[in-house]
């Protein structure tokens, strides 16, 4: 059955066009794909994102569970710091990854993929077994909305938002506590776009209130975003999403997420093979000229004509003007340089292997 997120009525009255991603009617647009992409690298963009699955581990045992379920330290964060972590298989495949909040020395809220939130739920409550912790499934309880660009700060600073400390204070991959009028939310600064940012959590309920309190505060500066700009935004940063460049068939150390993993931890879920290698190929960049674009699935080649790897995503990246790719590739290829082929529904378009990620943006220095 398809779901809905608690704002899908009011994406319908602001005339959003729907896609179905992981289950639900998702908004893919509202004005064009490239209007809603330049306003986030130039403005500020407004996401639904309440599709997410949130977790809620508490408990006095809640840091050594952690450390034994996910892929890195966990126990060294503190209040109100977020660490970017990978839940493995046994066999090291990536179950799924995910940003982990630390909200107090014994509770925890993890962000899983909308995709992989029944088999990240399933993993971290067969996990818990033998540990004083309690693992819940509140996705349904939450709305999450994000709000990104170079602009979003002053927006949300404007807005009728109230934070436990300034915004100015919240560091990159760290969350505060604060309230929408009466209502308790919790803001971090993690993003997905490449931009500064925040993502607002709050119950469902008032999901709707603070979305049109969140319009009204940035007017003409803020323009609302759907999934398909989001998803050109990640690829420029050269974030990794899951199905494409994640999977089950894929290793941390192939993904180039080994540091991502702590070894030197006794024992972890997926330790023994979570820096090995499933296959001979690795996670590159790749950049071209002109305007056709690689796309997921299409053929990577060598000079020669071999195939040697495939692509993940693909797009002609709006803000570079020149086509951009994520792409597996057998590792003797891997080298920032290397100029390959991609088949192109049967015309060959060369590429270059190119250092990740494709954009950054310019941090502001005092």
């Amino acid at each position: 059955m398809t779901r809905e997120t608690p704002l899908h009525a009011v994406h319908e009255r602001l005339g959003a066009s729907f896609t179905d991603f992981a289950g639900y009617q998702m908004p893919v647009r509202y004005s064009s794909d490239l209007a809603e992409h330049h306003a986030v690298r130039q403005g500020a963009g407004l996401f639904d994102l309440s599709h997410m699955a949130e977790i809620e581990c508490e408990g006095p045992g809640v840091e050594a569970f952690l450390d034994y379920a996910l892929s890195n330290s966990l126990s060294a964060l503190v209040d109100g710091q977020a660490k970017y972590s990978l839940l493995l298989a046994e066999d090291g495949g990536v179950i799924d990854d995910l940003i982990v909040y630390r909200l107090g020395s014994a509770k925890y809220l993890i962000v899983a993929n909308a995709s992989n939130r029944d088999a990240a739920v399933e993993a971290m409550q067969a996990r818990s077994a033998g540990f004083d912790v309690q693992v819940s499934d509140t996705s349904d309880e939450w709305a999450l909305i994000a709000l990104q660009g170079p602009l979003a700060a002053g927006i949300l600073e404007a807005s009728p938002i109230t934070l436990e400390s300034p915004l100015a204070e919240l560091r990159y991959y760290r969350i505060v506590g604060g309230a929408f009028g009466s209502e308790p939310i919790l803001v971090a600064r993690t993003g997905y776009t490449g931009e500064d940012g925040m993502e607002i959590f709050i119950h469902s309920a008032h999901a709707e209130a603070l979305w049109k309190a969140l319009m009204e505060t940035g007017g003409d500066q803020l323009t609302l975003c759907g999934l398909a700009c989001r998803d050109t935004l990640r690829l420029e940063a050269g974030m990794p999403l899951y199905g494409h460049e994640l999977s089950r068939d894929v290793t941390p150390a192939q993904a180039g997420l080994a540091g991502v993993v702590v070894n030197a931890k006794e024992s972890f879920v997926g330790k023994d093979h979570a820096v090995g290698v499933k296959s001979s190929r690795v996670l590159v960049g790749l950049s071209a000229e002109g305007k056709r674009a690689p796309r997921a699935e299409y053929p990577v080649l060598d000079q020669q004509g071999t195939v040697i790897g495939e692509i993940t995503s693909g797009a002609l990246s709006p803000t570079l003007g020149f086509p951009i790719a994520m792409a597996y590739v057998e590792a003797a290829h891997r080298e920032v340089g290397t100029e390959l082929v991609v088949d192109v529904r049967g015309a060959s378009l060369p590429v270059t292997v190119t250092s990740l990620p494709f954009y950054s943006r310019k941090k502001v220095t005092s």
